[in-house]
């Protein structure tokens, strides 16, 4: 019999995370994301960039009503947009009513148990060359005429004036005050970590989004001592955070990498698949992620895909990403006039327009049926598999209750919480738990179970029809 008590501590922390200690200790296992107590912490989410100034999601609408709409629907994640040009608009100063309107929008977000991931994100460096993130000051172009203007990504491979721009950064060119720029960003970078080291609900701080491969080669190696550069920057005032960096974007379409680990405690690999889940391109992505992180013993997320409203890709990739038991983010919540997407901005989007209600005619419905899926939030061990099965509506979970880490078991009665989204499900399934008792109320929006005395493998299954099993009493 498993003690009510114990339970309902459990239960409470499985269902709502807003609640932990504050800040919480997202840590990690291997590749495997972690809750202060150890469990396994899976992440589904969306992409929130604000690409425009003033380069903050709340000028665009995103707020409350938006958090809610994404804990509603099973997800806990956000990738959240940060823009250099915002953060430092002259050298060496910092603008923090900036950083507080991304402040307040973690904030909105972890009221809602839904974290975020702090990504200073960039394409094709400046407004300059068609693109967002760097600062006016810190464009270095030689001079050059910035044409071809063919827009995102073709300018990546045609404007000779960016490619003279990002040559300029990764040589660390000193700029304003004989600065590097390599420099600048890791001070950036400091500032930024010193402002939100203690805030509720950051996940990690993404170093760069998706890095062109400029320069002679090898790329990687440069890669590497900039990642190690900015991250020795923030662990100058924050040591516990997570912190995650990108290979080159190549790797988005099925290149490997030979990008170094970070040499890091607290590291994790974040990476792209934009590949059609129909070829062998986006399988070889997932698996060159995997071969990564088994090297590097650090976390792994899939930190962007999609952008699209194809609903059968999306689906594909959500389900390579189950096979591979990998978190992942979705690009994206909103096109909000996005300057880089390579499709009509709303073809993009979950929510057309996030200053008007998630509902009804606002919601890009396909796309979200395609995202949204039962799935193991917070597993009281280390996953085995998870499936879920669109046509049938079953979802399969297999975990052993061996700790992440290698380090012992979980005791008797210690919760795994499975997101079951009312869009699937409507509150009616039926639930099969072999080695653990379920301790959440019928039809609940997260499913609770608690392993058995003695269980080393528990295995769940969800479905619309079928006998409510459990092998041991709930107390």
């Amino acid at each position: 019999m498993i003690r009510r008590a114990a339970l309902a501590l459990l239960i409470g922390c499985a269902l709502a995370p807003a609640a932990l200690a504050s800040p919480p200790r997202v840590g990690h296992a291997g590749r495997w994301i972690t809750d202060p107590s150890g469990r396994v912490w899976v992440l589904h989410g969306l992409n929130m960039v604000y690409k425009v100034p003033p380069y903050y999601p709340a000028a665009a609408g995103f707020g409350a009503d938006d958090a809610a709409f994404l804990h509603r629907l099973g997800f806990n994640l956000v990738r959240l947009g940060v823009i250099w040009k915002a953060v430092e608009p002259a050298p060496g100063l910092y603008d923090d009513a900036y950083l507080n309107h991304i402040a307040a929008t973690v904030r909105t977000l972890w009221r809602h148990g839904v974290l975020s991931l702090l990504d200073f994100h960039q394409d094709m460096y400046n407004e300059l060359f068609q693109g967002e993130g760097a600062p006016d000051w810190a464009v270095q172009d030689d001079g050059l005429a910035p044409l071809p203007r063919d827009g995102f990504p073709a300018n990546y491979a045609a404007m000779p004036a960016l490619a003279h721009a990002y040559l300029h950064f990764w040589a660390n060119s000193p700029g304003p005050g004989g600065v590097g720029l390599e420099d600048r960003y890791a001070g950036a970078w400091r500032h930024v970590a010193m402002r939100f080291r203690r805030v509720s609900g950051v996940l990690g701080y993404e170093l760069f989004n998706e890095p062109y491969p400029y320069g002679p080669s090898p790329f990687d190696a440069r890669l590497t001592a900039f990642d190690r550069r900015v991250a020795t920057a923030i662990r100058s005032v924050d040591r516990r955070t997570l912190v995650f960096y990108e290979p080159d974007v190549l790797f988005d379409f099925g290149a490997d990498t030979h990008v170094g680990a970070l040499h890091d405690a607290d590291a994790g690999f974040s990476w792209h698949d934009y590949c059609s889940p129909a070829g062998r391109c986006a399988v070889q992505a997932m698996r060159n992620a995997a071969r990564h992180v088994s090297r590097t013993r650090e976390a792994t997320l899939m930190s962007e895909f999609g952008a699209t409203a194809n609903a059968a890709n999306l689906e594909g990739i959500v389900a390579l990403a189950d096979r591979f038991m990998v978190p992942w983010a979705e690009w994206a919540y909103c096109g909000c006039s996005d300057p880089t997407g390579t499709i009509p901005t709303s073809a993009e989007a979950v929510v057309l327009d996030p200053r008007l209600p998630p509902f009804g005619a606002n919601v890009v419905l396909p796309t979200l049926r395609a995202l949204v899926e039962p799935y193991p939030q917070l597993v009281a061990g280390t996953p085995l598999a998870w499936s879920f099965d669109r046509a049938r509506s079953t979802f399969r979970l297999r975990y052993s209750t061996a700790r992440a880490g290698g380090r012992g078991r979980f005791a008797a009665g210690a919760v795994t919480s499975i997101a079951i989204p009312s869009l699937v499900y409507r509150g009616r399934y039926r639930v099969d738990a072999q080695g653990g008792a379920v301790v959440s109320r019928p039809g609940a929006g997260t499913l609770a179970v608690a392993a058995c005395p003695g269980v080393r493998v528990v295995s769940v299954t969800v479905s619309r029809h079928g006998r409510r099993r459990e092998s041991c009493r709930r107390g």
